[in-house]
């Protein structure tokens, strides 16, 4: 298995989005990025720990690529716009990929400039180092299976082609 964290604003909707896809084993919402231990979520609210909320990705290279799972983050989201998606507004819920290899890495910049090509302005999607993930509470996980018909900001665009512009498997 391998891990993958991306942030996309509100966490349920990616959390939600990401375990739908075949392969992924699990995605579990969380905050990373920020200068706080063990974060809550009315600090990460609060705009002072500079964590976004994110979702850990784990999956199983074998049934789904890194590639795949890149190609649905900008599916998922506005990768345009500066810190908000939709009606949420804050550094908390930017736009970022959270690599955990050099591999990753070079894969989600190659992603970023072939998915630029389907989006009107340019992406501020942040690539970065992953650091601690941090787990965020339990009523969190798993929210629009426990809250259905529950409102959200999610939806997939359908802009970027399903398969990746680059051949091969990256991990």
């Amino acid at each position: 298995m391998e891990k993958a964290t991306f942030a996309g604003g509100c966490f349920w909707g990616v959390e939600h989005l990401f375990n739908e896809i075949p392969g992924v084993t699990d995605a579990v919402s969380g905050y990373t990025g920020g200068t706080r231990d063990n974060p809550t979520y009315e600090q990460v609210c609060s705009g002072r720990t500079g964590h976004a909320e994110a979702v850990e990705v784990t999956y199983d290279p074998a049934k789904v690529t890194y590639d795949q799972l890149l190609n649905a983050f900008w599916n998922m989201h506005d990768p345009t716009t500066l810190n908000y998606q939709g009606p949420d507004h804050g550094h908390q819920y930017r736009s970022a990929i959270f690599f955990h290899n050099p591999e990753q890495e070079a894969a989600a910049r190659r992603s970023a400039a072939e998915a630029q090509k389907y989006f009107k302005h340019p992406i501020v999607t942040e690539i970065v180092p992953a650091t601690h993930f941090w787990r965020a509470e339990e009523y969190h996980q798993r929210y629009f299976d426990k809250h259905q018909g529950h409102y959200s900001c999610h939806f997939i665009r359908g802009w970027v082609p399903s398969e990746p512009a680059q051949a091969g498997t990256t991990s």
